[in-house]
């Protein structure tokens, strides 16, 4: 037993050393690793307050406990920010009964998406997505919300609907990782919040939060029924678990769609 500790310890320490290695480009981007934070705590919040400064958020709802920010980078992406301090999908405070559905609240955020794009998306096109602590820039939680990369909208055609409610792996890379997919039949996830869902499969794994990321996409089964197909990876040597890297934001499916609608 304390041999194989320390024989998972050294693997790790191995694997962060690489990590951080990796990072040293992408993660000097990062100038300010508080932006997010700084931007809802500081100007957001306060100006849906009623404080007389510029509002920077799209939308701001006090009492569930979130904003919608439109990033810097895409046509047509948002991100869902806590209005309380989470650094992300590591943070204890997502489990704890009461806990804002996040997710919930930014699958209702799509609709932003929709106005941006001038277009109603099919439901299969769009997904929210969330890092893990290794692959994301920001120290405070925030899911994007985006349309899927159209590779990825065509896997999950092709192959979502042999998913079941429990994980299994899935079929084909996706942008070179392996993921695992299960089937969650709550059409705007009332019931279910993906962060509670995750957290007992990866403790019994003997893995961690931290190095987990998640995507939710919409579905819609062969029967006509609104369902999501959630996705997860997990931080391996080469791999950062972005699941962000399933996203277009440049939107091409959109692009599509509109010539499709013009035929």
């Amino acid at each position: 037993m304390q041999v194989a500790m320390i024989k998972r310890s050294t693997s790790l320490a191995a694997l962060f050393v690489s990590i951080a290695l990796a990072c040293a480009a992408p993660c000097a981007r990062a100038h300010n690793p508080n932006a997010l934070w700084e931007i809802v705590h500081d100007s957001c919040v306060p100006a849906a307050e009623g404080a007389d400064i510029a509002q920077k958020c799209i939308d701001v709802n006090l009492a569930g406990g979130y904003a919608v920010l439109k990033d810097i980078v895409g046509v047509a992406q948002y991100l869902l920010i806590p209005t309380t301090r989470i650094g992300g999908i590591e943070s204890a405070d997502l489990l704890v009964p009461g806990t804002p559905n996040y997710f919930r609240a930014a699958w209702q955020a799509r609709r932003f998406v929709d106005e941006a794009l001038d277009r109603d998306m099919p439901r299969d096109t769009l997904s929210l997505a969330i890092n893990s602590a290794y692959g994301r820039t920001q120290n405070q939680l925030h899911i994007h919300i985006d349309c899927l990369a159209p590779d990825v909208v065509a896997a999950l055609r092709e192959y979502g609907p042999r998913a079941g409610t429990d994980w299994s792996p899935f079929p084909v890379l996706l942008r070179g990782h392996a993921y695992r997919i299960r089937r969650i039949d709550d059409a705007d996830l009332a019931r279910t919040d993906p962060f509670k869902l995750l957290a007992p499969d990866v403790a019994r794994e003997g893995q961690v939060m931290a190095e987990q990321t998640l995507l939710l996409a919409g579905a819609t089964l062969r029967d006509g029924t609104p369902a999501f197909y959630l996705l997860n990876d997990h931080v391996k040597p080469g791999d950062w678990a972005s699941s962000e890297e399933l996203q277009d934001h440049s939107c091409a499916v959109a692009k599509e769609r509109g010539r499709s609608d013009k035929k």
